[in-house]
Parts: C-alpha cells; sequence; structure tokens
C-alpha cells in the first residue's frame, strides 16, 4: 500500500527490476484493474494491461515467483494499491463476500465511496505535489529545509 498514486510507478519499477534482475519471473503479465478512466490512461502510460471493473474495484496485481527451477516453487500475488483504495475495498469485502449484496443502498453507496477515494487520491497527489514544489523552492533560496515543518 502507498499513500497516493504518484508513487506508484517507483514500486511498478521496483518490482521490474526484480524480474529484469531475474531474481523473479512472472507467472502471468501484471494488470491494472479500476473504474476510473484517468487511471486508465496512468496504467497504460506505464504499459499495463488494464481491465476496467464495473465493480469499482481499483488494485494493481503481480503474480511472481522466484526464478528458479525448483518444481515446488511458490508463487504469489503483489496487490499495489494506495490506502484510500484499500479502505474502499475493505468495505466492499465485507458487504458483498462471499456473497454480493441485494441492497441497492448499498450497493450506490460503495458506488459513491470509490468515487470519494478517487477524488482522495487525487487530492493527496495534489498535496504532496504543492509540498514537494515548496521544498524545491525553499532549498533553491537558501533556506534551510526542516521536512518537519509543513
Amino acid at each position: 500500500m502507498h499513500l497516493y498514486q504518484d508513487q506508484f510507478p517507483q514500486i511498478h519499477e521496483a518490482i521490474i527490476e526484480k524480474v529484469e534482475s531475474k531474481d523473479w519471473a512472472f507467472v502471468e503479465p501484471p494488470k491494472a484493474y479500476t473504474w476510473d478512466p484517468e487511471s486508465v490512461s496512468f496504467y497504460k502510460n506505464l504499459h499495463l494491461n488494464c481491465e476496467v471493473k464495473e465493480s469499482y474495484y481499483t488494485s494493481i496485481h503481480y503474480v511472481v515467483r522466484p526464478n528458479n527451477t525448483n518444481p515446488f516453487c511458490v508463487s504469489c500475488e503483489i496487490q499495489v494499491r494506495t490506502l484510500f483504495e484499500e479502505i474502499w475495498g475493505e468495505i466492499d469485502h465485507t458487504i458483498n463476500y462471499p456473497y454480493p449484496t441485494d441492497s441497492l443502498a448499498c450497493k450506490e453507496q460503495l458506488r459513491v465511496l470509490a468515487k470519494l477515494v478517487s477524488t482522495g487520491t487525487r487530492l493527496a497527489d495534489s498535496i504532496f505535489r504543492s509540498y514537494t514544489e515548496y521544498i524545491n523552492k525553499r532549498s533553491s533560496s537558501g533556506n534551510i529545509v526542516d521536512k518537519n515543518v509543513k
């Protein structure tokens, strides 16, 4: 999990580096699941396959295994999402697993929550971009930068 979407490219690159260095191998190509058209564009720019989910689920999945010939080697799935997306997922899972709810009100509220989550993630990105800009301006002007002062 990460705080905001702008952190994702670093996570993605770290996983790709493990595969390129032959430490890991993909069992299947990575896939981004999302309902948000802007996120589809973001993930496609990172060369990820995207699947639009009508359920409003958002997460990136990597299925990897150690890159060796051991026939008993276990694969694992790495799921990457923001904390906002994790909150939505936990609420949705509680209501819709193992059996989807028939409650129209719950379905509608989950849809609204998914949109709030997307907005929260975008706002977090904006906050951290503004903060980075602020820090860069302070350090380029010769002011001492204290990262604890916001």
